[in-house]
């Protein structure tokens, strides 16, 4: 008899627990899988990085030569915005095939299909190398949860593959960017407004900073998949009022890296393109991932996919960057293939949904691979 909701079902349970990040607040949700988990057999470890901010790593099979098959989603979700919702947004709306909810998308139909994949089969993956899950908190502002897990590589133990449930309405990527988010900071002396030449002005500093970034040269040839590196300057800050001096600045810059990129490397070339008189700091630092679509278990996921979307895809990569980059430093570089039911133009928008069809191919792909990887 079957113990634990379809993953319909156990998406919408999901859209209840308020995990919007900040602050998170994962702790409820990560409580509620790991209570269906362990009733299964699983073996399940919490790893709090915050109060209530509350990852988990689920396992099932025995120890094998042949490592389990891993599968990775995020439990927290994005604010809900400005613009009012029509809908419910932590309800579960299922009107239908549409199931409408903050996180519907991104990614909590993803966690759900692949936890009920990995529930259906868990009498036959006892004494099979079995499934590790990995479930993590603060994914969303900057792969936090996935980071504290990093540091803890017993508990993540190893896995021979990973699937990443995030939104592709179940076209399988190869990978995806690496991303070095940055801090510029200028530093100057206030003065009065009114006597501007007693002072030393840091938004002219950031103003010839910016200008340098958006004339840097990469110089590293475009990925054959991901094209080029990128860098965006996404905010500025400067000044406390209109009438004096502006003794400090601070410059937003966005860098999406290609495979082969050596983050350490670049920001040494941004500072020196900088200067002394800039302080850089890091923010957020993950690795690009990319997985050669001619590896065996990449082509049979491929054509586990194709069985349900009724085409042959592509290699194709995600256009956002996912735990996967923080997981696979610990993996050791497995194949890595990002797939889940969401519909990725949907990710943070309001009214939020995921279609049901979607979410039970999803659990289709996972079941024929889990399978497989157990025979």
């Amino acid at each position: 008899m079957k113990r634990h909701p379809d993953a319909v079902a156990l998406t919408r349970k999901l859209l209840s627990f308020d995990t919007i990040n900040p602050p998170g607040a994962e702790q409820q949700c990560a409580d509620y899988l790991g209570s269906l988990l362990q009733a299964a057999g699983f073996h399940v470890e919490y790893a709090a990085f915050a109060p209530a901010r509350t990852s988990l790593v689920a396992r099932i099979g025995r120890e094998s030569d042949k490592p389990p098959l891993g599968f990775t989603g995020h439990m927290d979700t994005v604010p809900l915005g400005a613009a009012q919702w029509k809908r419910d947004a932590f309800g579960g709306s299922l009107e239908g095939g549409t199931l409408y909810g903050r996180g519907a998308s991104d990614m909590k139909s993803g966690v759900a299909a692949f936890v009920v994949a990995a529930l259906e089969l868990a009498e036959r993956l006892r004494q099979a190398p079995g499934v590790t899950l990995v479930l993590t908190a603060d994914e969303e502002c900057g792969c936090g949860g996935a980071a504290f897990l990093a540091q803890k590589t017993k508990l993540l133990g190893s896995v021979g593959a990973l699937l990443v449930g995030e939104p592709t309405a179940n076209y399988p990527l190869v990978g995806h960017k690496g991303a070095l988010w940055l801090e510029a900071r200028t530093t100057g002396v206030t003065a009065h407004g009114s006597m501007p030449e007693r002072g030393d002005n840091a938004i002219y500093k950031a103003a010839h900073a910016i200008e340098t970034l958006r004339q840097f040269d990469f110089d590293v040839e475009p990925h054959a998949l991901m094209g080029r590196p990128t860098l965006n300057v996404g905010m500025l800050h400067g000044g406390l009022n209109i009438n004096s001096v502006p003794d400090a600045a601070t410059i937003g810059i966005d860098i999406r890296t290609i495979p082969g990129q050596d983050h350490a490397g670049l920001r040494g070339r941004l500072q020196k393109a900088l200067g002394e008189g800039v302080e850089i700091v890091p923010l957020v630092d993950v690795a690009a991932v990319y997985s050669d679509p001619a590896q065996p278990w990449m082509q049979q996921t491929f054509a586990a996919a194709a069985r349900q979307i009724g085409e042959r895809p592509k290699p194709r990569s995600a256009t956002y960057f996912t735990d996967a980059a923080v997981l696979n430093a610990v993996y050791r570089d497995v194949p890595i293939c990002v797939l889940g039911p969401g519909e990725p133009q949907l990710a943070h928008q309001t009214d939020e949904y995921c279609l049901v069809d979607r979410v039970e191919q999803s659990v289709a792909i996972y079941t024929e691979l889990i399978r497989a990887w157990n025979e």
